[in-house]
């Protein structure tokens, strides 16, 4: 995508001026709106590749303003906030927002989100909101979750294995288990198919530490991987499959 328009909702000039003159060093439009309502117009009438929206506007709530883009805006929006509480990330990433910048901020942490906004943007078209996530996830080669204890972001090269325990699901590190309710199938899209692999309806594995495979029963495998006591299990189809991905 050739110099990407992006919009930034804040009502502090100096925030505005501060972000402007840094996208466009990076060759960024941009676009301005200093109230709920002018964004939402600015949005519309002209929509941009990604929306910078501050949570603390004059006329309206950020969160409801967020709320009322996700209807219909399905691009990368990153929250702009003095607000730093737990309570007030985890409603913002719920209700759509793809990353959250927490006020004041250095031009480093800038140049690193407009980073991850270069890879989001490499692709970005009318996407759905979870696959969006799904990309920031891959752009930072961490995976995000959130249960209630707040926001994790795991690691890549951490995770061993991830398991549907009850009604939540498992995510198995060399260090800690995390619990999410997100369900395999999304947790799936957002890791790295090349090295993470469906092995069972109720696990995931990392390919890359698999030490032992044998038979479980006639139609089943167990899946002994390192630096976890956990096995997970591995269907006859699953197995062949794999067989035919470590012989490439």
């Amino acid at each position: 995508m050739n110099n990407p328009n992006i919009l930034v909702i804040d009502d502090e000039v100096q925030i505005r001026k501060l972000l402007q003159i840094t996208l466009e060093s990076n060759e960024y439009r941009v676009l301005q709106a200093a109230t709920a309502k002018e964004g939402m117009i600015v949005a519309a009438s002209h929509p941009p590749d990604l929306i910078l929206l501050d949570l603390g506007l004059p006329d309206d709530n950020g969160h409801h303003v967020l709320q009322q883009l996700r209807e219909w805006y399905t691009k990368p929006i990153i929250i702009l906030s003095v607000q730093s509480s737990e309570e007030d990330i985890v409603k913002a990433l719920d209700n759509g927002a793809n990353d959250y910048l927490v006020k004041p901020f250095k031009i480093d942490r800038i140049n690193q989100t407009l980073e991850r906004i270069r890879s989001l943007a490499v692709n970005i078209t009318e996407q759905p909101i979870k696959q969006q996530i799904g990309n920031l996830n891959k752009a930072l080669d961490k995976l995000i979750i959130k249960n209630k204890e707040g926001i994790n972001f795991i690691n890549m090269d951490d995770i061993i294995l991830i398991q549907r325990e009850n009604r939540s699901t498992a995510i198995y590190t060399t260090d800690e288990k995390y619990i999410t309710s997100d369900s395999l199938s999304e947790l799936e899209a957002r890791l790295d198919s090349s090295i993470f692999f469906r092995s069972h309806k109720s696990y995931i594995i990392n390919l890359l530490l698999i030490y032992k495979i044998y038979p479980y029963g006639r139609w089943t495998y167990v899946v002994k991987l390192k630096n976890t006591d956990q096995d997970a299990l591995l269907t006859h189809e699953r197995y062949e499959e794999l067989q035919k991905i470590f012989e490439k």
